[in-house]
């Protein structure tokens, strides 16, 4: 079950990115569509909370969960502002190896035993994700410096982000008091962010964060279900597969046609997913 979680999850982060690779250069603020989905978030997850009750809340479920929010947020800004400063073929590729941080963590720290036929389908994976996203550039100019300060903020906040919620998992703490702390802290984060760039604000930021807070919850739920009761290991590379969610979705709506490598990324993809469950 934990592993249809974890799929699930690869869906719902997917399109979530879509969204924004769809909205991309329209005009709207990013942080703002960020803030709007971190808060429509925190209330449907508050009202959900007041409905089944919490756990007891203390520091380190509240410190952990605004981190977690935190790190999330700051990752997808940099990745923005990566895209912006060097080629999306090599820049979304890099960002995706930031699952190599919580996979190890869960294998050294946590002690999660891993098997050797797993071992080979969590790199097939990885590999997969890196394969799927790459598109070939010539004579694409970059900013480089700016441009590997943001791939590494967004790597490290990313791959911290997971070490994070294995943690929370790993400790026990309730998913639904992690998710308030963590949609609360990401919005507060948001605010200041937005207070500090002054942009203007839209109503379409507002109905497209709505779309993907509700996305998010549907996501971030099943990725700790997925986490307290799976193998984290395993449950990292398949999430980091949300990129062909993105691949396909552009194939479907833009008419795109994949490429031979891309086709072959699918597919070992798939063989990856199918060799951690041996």
């Amino acid at each position: 079950m934990w592993i249809v979680a974890a799929v699930l999850t690869m869906f719902c982060f997917g399109i979530n990115n879509m969204i924004i690779k769809i909205t991309s250069g329209k005009g709207l603020s990013k942080v703002h569509m960020q803030f709007f989905f971190y808060l429509i978030a925190f209330f449907l997850m508050f009202g959900y909370g007041t409905v089944v009750g919490f756990a007891a809340f203390n520091g380190l479920t509240i410190v952990l969960g605004a981190g977690i929010g935190i790190l999330n947020a700051n990752g997808n800004i940099q990745m923005s502002k990566a895209f912006e400063k060097g080629p999306a073929s090599l820049t979304s590729p890099l960002i995706s190896t930031n699952t190599v941080i919580p996979i190890l963590s869960a294998a050294l720290i946590f002690q999660e035993h891993i098997t050797l036929i797993q071992w080979m389908g969590i790199i097939v994976m990885l590999a997969s994700a890196m394969v799927i996203q790459y598109v070939p550039g010539s004579g694409v100019k970059m900013d480089y410096k700016p441009w590997m300060y943001r791939v590494l903020l967004s790597v490290g906040s990313f791959g911290v982000l997971g070490v994070l919620m294995k943690t929370s998992s790993h400790l026990h703490i309730d998913s639904i008091n992690t998710l308030v702390c963590m949609y609360g802290g990401g919005a507060a984060y948001l605010l200041i962010n937005s207070f500090i760039m002054k942009e203007k604000w839209q109503r379409t930021e507002f109905k497209l964060g709505a779309m993907v807070g509700c996305i998010s919850v549907v996501g971030y739920s099943c990725y700790f279900f997925a986490l307290n009761t799976g193998v984290a290991s395993i449950v990292f590379p398949i999430v980091s597969l949300s990129c062909l969610v993105v691949v396909l979705s552009s194939c479907w709506l833009y008419k795109e046609r994949l490429k031979m490598y891309q086709v072959i990324g699918v597919i070992s993809a798939l063989i990856g997913i199918v060799l951690t469950k041996i």
